[in-house]
C-alpha cells in the first residue's frame, strides 16, 4: 500500500517523468526518432509484439511512423535527457529501493524517520515519536485510529486513500480533480483558480477511472475471445481448403492414372502392330529367298541332266528331250534376277513413321473448368468527350466532360445516366479527372487546379499542386492519398485533405495515369506518349521492368481491389483492344491471362481503364463508354 501512495505521489507530482503507456515512472526512456515521443524501452517492446510484420512502428501517440532496423527497439537511441531527470527524482525520493522495501517516511514531522504506525483520523504516517505524542496526549489525540506498519505492509489492514497535500494550501488535501487542467487540485484551489472548470471528487474520479479501466479491459477480454474464436474458424476454413485441395489432387491423379492406362494400351497396341510388320516383312522377304533357292536347284537339276559323258550315244528322242531341257536351261539362264524386290522391302518399312498424337491426347484436364474471357455487356454512347473517369460503385463510374458537354456524368452498368448536380461549380466547367474518396468526397481537375469538394458539393480545399500547362490528372488508392501527375518524370502524393504533400516519386518517363495498390506500389502508364510503357515504382523512386507497347500501341493501367493490375493495349489503326491481366511480383509485373480481344469504336488515343470489382472492367474513349464482364 505504502507502494502504491508513492507512485501516486510520483505520478501527480512528476507527469514529465511519466510513460503514457504504463502510466508510471519512465523505466530506460527511449525516443522515437521521428516525432520524438519518449517510452519505456519495455513498454515499446511489448508494443512492437505486435508489428512484428512490419519493417516501422506507429507512435502511439502521434501515429507517425519510424523505421525500425534489424534489433527494432533494441537499435532506438535512449532519451539521455529523460533518463537523467528519473535518476534525479529516485535520488530526492530515496532511491528506488527504497520505495521497492516500502520504506515510507514519518509525514507527521520533518524528522523524515521511517514510520512505524499510520493514523487513519489524522491521515498520516508516524514515526516512534509521533506515536508516543499521539498515545500520551489524549486531550488532543484520544479516539484517534492507529495500525500498525507491519499490518499495513502485510495487507492485514487497509488505511484507505491517501491525499497528496497542497503544494500551495499546506494544510489542504488534493482530493478534487480538474478536468479542464487535468491536475489535483485542494477545495481552497478549486475557489481560488479553478471556478469555472468542471471539477470531480479525486476518489470519485478515481473510481471512475477504474471502471473505465474495467471497461476497457473487459472489452479486451471479449475482443480476445473474438480474435481467438475468429483464429479458431480461421483454422477451420484453412482444413476445409486442405480437404478441398486434397479433392482437386486426387482428381488429377486419378486422371493421371486413367490417362496412363491409355498410354499404356496404347504402347501395347503400337508394339504389336510393328511385330506384326516385322513379322510381314520377313515373310515378304523369305517368299523372295525361297523362289532363288529353287532356281538354283532348278539350274543344278538341269545342268546335272545335260553334262552327261553318254550324250553321245543317246537314242532319237532321248536327244530330242536332251535338247529340250538344254533350251529350258538357256532359257533360265536368261531369266533377270530379281535385285529389286527386296529393296522395296527394305524401302517400304523404312518409310513406316511413328506419328504421336496430338498434345490433347495428354491433356489432363484444368482446375477452373473454364477458359479465361472477357465480353463486353453494355456500350454507351455518351454525350460529350471523356476527359476523366472514375469508379462510383461496383457497377457504375463517374464521368467526367470536356468543352461540349460539361459536368459529370453517373453511367451504370445497365446503361442509366444520372447528372451529379452537388458540385454546382462544376456545371459549367471543363472536368479533366476525377476521382472518389471513400466518404464520398470528389476531388477534381478542371485542368489547372485540383479541389476537394464534400458529397454536399461544399469545397473543402484546393490542391496546390504544379501546374506546368498540362492538365492535372488525379487518381487514389485505398487509404485515399491523392495522387497527382501532370504529365512529367514526377508523381505527387498528398494526404487525403489535399493539405500535405507527402511524397514526390521520380520517374523514368512522363507519366498520364497513375494508380496506387493497397501496399503503397504505384503503378503509371505513359498512356499516348511513344513509346508507351507501365511501370511499377516504390515511394522511394525504385522501379521495376516496365512494360512496352508496340509502335501505335498505347497501353492505360487499373489496379483491381486485389492488387491484381489490368493492362489494355489500344490499337486505334486496327479498332482493337487487348486487355492482360498481371501479377504484381515486387516491382515486376507477371502475365498471368491474355483476354480475346475486343473490337471497339477508337476515335483518338486518350482512354480511360478502371476496375469496378474483381469481375467488371470499364473502359472509355472519346464518346463510348464500354463495361466489361471478366471471367477467370
Amino acid at each position: 500500500m505504502a507502494e502504491k501512495c508513492g507512485s501516486e505521489k510520483a505520478s501527480s507530482s512528476s507527469p514529465n517523468l511519466i510513460c503514457p503507456l504504463c502510466l508510471d515512472i519512465f523505466v530506460e526512456a527511449t525516443i522515437l526518432t521521428s516525432c520524438g515521443h519518449t517510452f519505456c524501452r519495455r513498454c515499446l517492446k511489448k508494443y512492437d509484439l505486435t508489428h512484428q510484420d512490419l519493417d516501422h512502428m506507429v507512435c502511439p501517440l502521434c501515429r507517425e511512423i519510424t523505421k525500425l532496423s534489424a534489433n527494432r527497439v533494441d537499435d532506438l537511441r535512449l532519451n539521455v535527457s529523460i533518463n537523467g531527470c528519473v535518476d534525479d527524482y529516485h535520488a530526492k525520493c530515496g532511491g528506488m529501493n527504497a520505495v521497492l522495501e516500502m520504506c515510507q517516511k514519518c509525514t507527521a514531522c520533518k524528522s523524515l524517520k521511517d514510520a512505524v504506525s499510520f493514523c487513519k483520523t489524522c491521515n498520516c504516517y508516524m514515526c516512534d515519536e509521533c506515536l508516543h505524542c499521539h498515545q500520551h496526549l489524549t486531550a488532543l489525540f484520544d479516539g484517534h485510529e492507529i495500525v500498525s506498519m507491519d499490518d499495513v505492509i502485510e495487507g492485514k489492514v487497509s488505511i484507505g486513500h491517501l491525499f497528496e497535500k497542497c503544494s500551495i494550501h499546506k494544510q489542504e488535501n488534493k482530493d478534487m480533480f480538474c478536468e479542464d487542467c487535468k491536475v489535483h487540485v485542494c477545495q481552497k484551489c478549486v475557489l481560488v483558480g479553478h471556478r469555472a472548470h468542471e471539477i470531480k471528487n479525486q476518489v470519485d474520479f478515481e473510481q471512475e477511472l477504474r471502471r473505465k479501466v474495467t471497461d476497457l479491459a473487459q472489452r479486451c477480454a471479449d475482443k480476445k475471445a473474438e480474435l481467438e474464436k475468429n483464429i479458431h474458424n480461421i483454422e477451420t476454413q484453412r482444413h476445409e481448403v486442405h480437404t478441398a485441395v486434397q479433392t482437386l489432387l486426387e482428381d488429377v491423379r486419378q486422371a493421371y492414372s486413367i490417362k496412363a492406362k491409355e498410354l499404356e494400351e496404347n504402347l501395347r497396341n503400337l508394339t504389336d502392330q510393328i511385330h506384326a510388320l516385322e513379322r510381314s516383312f520377313d515373310d515378304d522377304l523369305n517368299v523372295l529367298k525361297s523362289k532363288d533357292r529353287q532356281r538354283i536347284k532348278s539350274i543344278c537339276s538341269s545342268i546335272t541332266l545335260v553334262d552327261n559323258d553318254r550324250l553321245g550315244h543317246l537314242e532319237t528322242d532321248t536327244l530330242s528331250t536332251h535338247i529340250l531341257l538344254c533350251e529350258e536351261l538357256d532359257t533360265m539362264l536368261k531369266e533377270v534376277t530379281d535385285h529389286t524386290s527386296a529393296e522395296a522391302i527394305r524401302k517400304k518399312a523404312q518409310e513406316k513413321r511413328f506419328k504421336p498424337a496430338d498434345d490433347t491426347r495428354l491433356d489432363l484436364g484444368s482446375i477452373s473448368g473454364s477458359d479465361p474471357k472477357i465480353e463486353v455487356i453494355r456500350c454507351v454512347d455518351l454525350q460529350g468527350v471523356m476527359l476523366g473517369m472514375t469508379r462510383y460503385s461496383n457497377s457504375s463510374v463517374a464521368i467526367g466532360y470536356g468543352s461540349d458537354a460539361l459536368g459529370i456524368d453517373i453511367i451504370d452498368s445497365n446503361g442509366g445516366k444520372q447528372r451529379y448536380s452537388n458540385i454546382l461549380a462544376l456545371n459549367d466547367m471543363k472536368c479533366h479527372d476525377l476521382v472518389v474518396q471513400r466518404d464520398g468526397a470528389f476531388c477534381v481537375s478542371t485542368g489547372s487546379t485540383a479541389c476537394i469538394y464534400s458529397r454536399l458539393g461544399c469545397r473543402k480545399a484546393t490542391i496546390q499542386a504544379r501546374y506546368n500547362g498540362n492538365a492535372l490528372k488525379v487518381n487514389s488508392g485505398s487509404t485515399d492519398e491523392i495522387i497527382i501527375t501532370n504529365y512529367e518524370k514526377q508523381i505527387y502524393i498528398y494526404d487525403p485533405t489535399g493539405s500535405t504533400l507527402k511524397h514526390t516519386v521520380q520517374t523514368k518517363r512522363a507519366t498520364e495515369q497513375a494508380s496506387i495498390t493497397r501496399t503503397g506500389l504505384i503503378v503509371t502508364s505513359s498512356c499516348w506518349v511513344n513509346p508507351s510503357v507501365v511501370t511499377v515504382y516504390g515511394r522511394d523512386g525504385n522501379s521495376g521492368e516496365s512494360l512496352q507497347a508496340p509502335e501505335g500501341v498505347y497501353l492505360y493501367a487499373a489496379v483491381d481491389e486485389r492488387d491484381r493490375v489490368y493492362v489494355a493495349s489500344v490499337d486505334r489503326k486496327n479498332s482493337s483492344v487487348v486487355i492482360r491481366l498481371y501479377d504484381l511480383d515486387g516491382l515486376n509485373l507477371k502475365e498471368r491471362v491474355e483476354f480475346n480481344a475486343l473490337n471497339m469504336t477508337l476515335v483518338w488515343n486518350w482512354c480511360y481503364l478502371v476496375s469496378l470489382s474483381p469481375d467488371m472492367l470499364a473502359f472509355a474513349c472519346e464518346k463510348k463508354l464500354y463495361f466489361i464482364k471478366v471471367s477467370l
